[in-house]
């Protein structure tokens, strides 16, 4: 729910309302009850959560490569190098 902020006309008083986007407006000021105005720019916020956010993850598959092969690791070759190590690690085990 976002987080509205209004002005009284009356008396000057400026306050924040946590109210639904689809609760009507608010009229009247808490402190003197004069007619409030609701602050433009104010509402809902966005928050980003989860992936998709980052640039990096839209990246093209040929910068993705370039970045791998720049770093000098390469996914494949990582699980190939792991899947090495395990085998020889049973092979070892099973002697």
């Amino acid at each position: 729910m976002p987080t509205y902020e209004y002005r009284c006309r009356k008396c000057g008083h400026v306050f924040e309302v946590f109210q639904n986007m689809t609760d009507p407006p608010r009229k009247r000021c808490p402190r003197c009850g004069g007619r409030v105005e609701r602050l433009p720019g104010t509402g809902a916020g966005v928050i980003f959560k989860g992936s998709g956010f980052y640039a990096t993850d839209y990246r093209s598959p040929e910068y993705r490569k370039a970045q791998k092969a720049e770093s000098g690791t390469d996914a494949s070759t990582a699980a190939g190098k792991k899947g090495e190590k395990g085998s020889s690690a049973a092979e070892k085990g099973a002697k």
